[in-house]
């Protein structure tokens, strides 16, 4: 044999182990999906939540033989709420072939960051969190399954005005996409309700510690009610140095202080707050698939879940069920998730009928919890739910 014949061969051979060695084409064995929000930093409690909500459908899934024989594997990334970090976080998901669709992100600024980024790749971008008007709008690769801050302002204000009584509302809100986009949401639609707004502040997450100044500014302007236009952290903080100085007025607050960690820092200063949320893990809301999950998560993590918990869950269960019917194909589940677009063809979950409009949102309705006791209950008065 020659010796550019035996090199041939050697380097054939060579080729051959390694592309057994990788596996060759061979299908993979597992479906991966990618998990982004944030695990670390001030925002880690919606993180904690929204970890164990896919971590249990994982385990129910898998328990009952995974998608078509195949088990899920969770990639949990941390975006630590920061649209920097999202972006690296999206960057390392979208450009692993393996992950076949990703639920995230949280905070509206880190769905907004990986965006563009997922639509390049060609990967769904799924969010059980992010609010902000503009979160799906401009890529066909983004969806949620909630409202968006537009409806939620809209809701807002006319909870203050028709279900309260209400008139003069001061507004605190957190500088982000999430706290100005609802904040300008709830603004728009005050005076179509008759609400006078009687003075804005804003604040940046995490840097904001004193809201000595803005508090005593408000309370000589006497509003009936204050709205917080943030997170729970800054929420808590606002109210309890109110009620330390010996004020008075109720408080409502968007979906973003909705988490236990709000009682946790608030304390009794929290009690009696208000605000609204997609949906309430109560015995009272969601029938018998909502109580079936609670009754599961409570048994598997001996806490209870709450909103984030039950929409990651939700976004879980209907990629699951998308590729079981389509495969593990990212344009294949783009496309299903896509076509589910009235109420017919509705994915129906612990938090309700799933279905998305022409770009990528999700029309549900709104909430209203409050504060009693220390724990989360449907206030007594809800808004209409059309």
């Amino acid at each position: 044999m020659s010796r550019f014949k035996m090199l041939s061969l050697f380097g054939a051979m060579a080729a051959l182990v390694v592309f057994i060695a990788c596996g060759g084409d061979k299908e993979p064995t597992t479906v991966r999906i990618g998990v982004a929000a944030p695990f670390t930093g001030s925002a880690a409690a919606f993180g904690e939540q929204i970890k164990m909500g896919a971590e249990l459908a994982r385990d129910q899934i898998n328990a009952a033989g995974g998608i078509n024989g195949k088990m899920v594997e969770l990639d949990f990334q941390d975006d630590q709420a920061r649209d920097d970090q999202a972006n690296a976080v999206a960057t390392k998901l979208a450009n692993d072939p393996s992950i076949v669709a990703v639920i995230g992100h949280f905070n509206s600024i880190c769905s907004m960051a990986g965006k563009p980024i997922y639509r390049q790749a060609g990967v769904v971008e799924f969010s059980p969190g992010s609010t902000n008007v503009d979160v799906c709008r401009g890529s066909e690769w983004t969806f949620r399954n909630l409202y968006h801050d537009g409806y939620q302002g809209e809701s807002l204000a006319r909870y203050v005005a028709e279900a309260l009584g209400l008139k003069k509302v001061a507004i605190f809100y957190d500088n982000d996409d999430y706290g100005t986009g609802l904040k300008n949401a709830f603004v728009e639609s005050a005076a179509t309700y008759g609400l006078e707004v009687v003075g804005e502040e804003g604040y940046q997450r995490e840097a904001t510690l004193d809201f000595s100044t803005p508090i005593d500014k408000f309370d000589a302007l006497r509003p009936d009610i204050v709205f917080i236009s943030g997170l729970y952290n800054e929420a808590a903080s606002i109210v309890k140095q109110s009620r330390e100085k010996g004020i008075q007025t109720p408080f409502i607050g968007g979906d973003g202080t909705f988490s236990p960690e709000l009682v946790g820092i608030g304390g009794e200063s929290v009690e009696g707050m208000l605000l609204t949320t997609p949906f309430i893990v109560h015995p009272s809301v969601g029938g018998p698939k909502a109580q079936a999950f609670r009754e599961a998560f409570l048994a598997k993590f001996t806490t209870t879940p709450d909103t984030w918990a039950a929409l990651t869950f939700d976004a879980a269960n209907q990629l699951f069920a998308v590729i079981n019917e389509v495969g593990a194909e990212r344009k294949a589940i783009r496309d299903r998730l896509a076509a589910t677009n009235s109420a017919e063809k509705a994915y129906i979950g612990v938090t309700g009928p799933t279905y998305f409009d022409e770009h990528g949102d999700c029309p549900k309705p709104a909430y209203v919890a409050v504060v009693r006791d220390g724990e989360f209950i449907p206030a007594e008065k809800q808004l209409s739910t059309e």
